[in-house]
């Protein structure tokens, strides 16, 4: 079945040429050339969709609010256009749920590389979901895949949807020790050339200040010298 794509690019030359590249690799492509458009196709057909690309700028709104309307609605991925760069933006964007994050100008072929990675990472997480139990437990904490929720003793922790990311590749290989790398391939995937070891270090503190009893000493994600972390025994 063919993959179809929602492109908002309010640069009507851009959006074209991209319309184009996405048809030549069998995308089916609805393109939309201002946030008003864009919601309304979210709102009555986002069912249709398999993965969405937002321009951050447009002339009336921001990629963020689109993102924000669609992971409301349903897990699908989303990937940014961007002229910015600096990590701030980057980072907002990954923690409001977007997938990835591409600066322009860019090629077509790097987007294309982009698009199927985060394809088939979802295809991945969707075959964990499946094969898992929906709910895991990790010594005190329940987390429940069903809804992407997760409990402390019984009490909801709010996470952003990159520390639960990050939480559920820890839940998922229990007891067995994982490195820097292969959290951010986990994560991000190879394409995510934005992303770097300060990055990742952020992400683990801020999951064991929320979930950590004794977050400078901590028992659910351990720090193995030298190798990477380790969740559980």
């Amino acid at each position: 079945m063919a993959v179809k794509i929602l492109l908002v690019e309010d640069d009507r030359v851009l959006a074209a040429g991209l319309e184009y590249s996405l048809e030549q690799e069998n995308f089916i492509t609805v393109l939309c050339y201002d946030a008003e458009s864009a919601r309304k196709v979210i709102a009555e057909n986002l069912g249709q969709f398999d993965l969405c690309l937002f321009d951050l700028s447009l002339p009336d709104g921001s990629g963020y609010d689109l993102c924000r309307l669609v992971k409301k609605k349903r897990d699908i991925p989303v990937i940014f256009l961007s002229a910015v760069d600096d990590e701030v933006n980057v980072v907002m964007g990954l923690d409001m749920g977007a997938d990835d994050y591409i600066t322009k100008p860019f090629r077509v072929r790097e987007l294309i590389s982009r698009i199927k990675s985060v394809l088939r990472r979802y295809s991945r997480q969707q075959d964990i979901l499946k094969e898992n139990k929906a709910v895991i437990k990790l010594e005190n904490l329940q987390i429940d895949t069903l809804s992407g929720k997760v409990y402390k003793n019984g009490e909801e922790i709010t996470l952003t949807a990159l520390e639960y990311r990050l939480l559920l590749i820890f839940a998922n290989n229990i007891g067995q020790v994982l490195t820097r790398n292969q959290l951010l391939e986990h994560i991000w995937d190879v394409a995510g050339d934005f992303v770097n070891d300060n990055t990742l270090t952020v992400y683990i503190k801020r999951l064991r200040d929320k979930l950590e009893d004794d977050p400078q000493n901590p028992t659910l994600i351990k720090t193995v010298r030298g190798l990477g972390y380790k969740a559980g025994e």
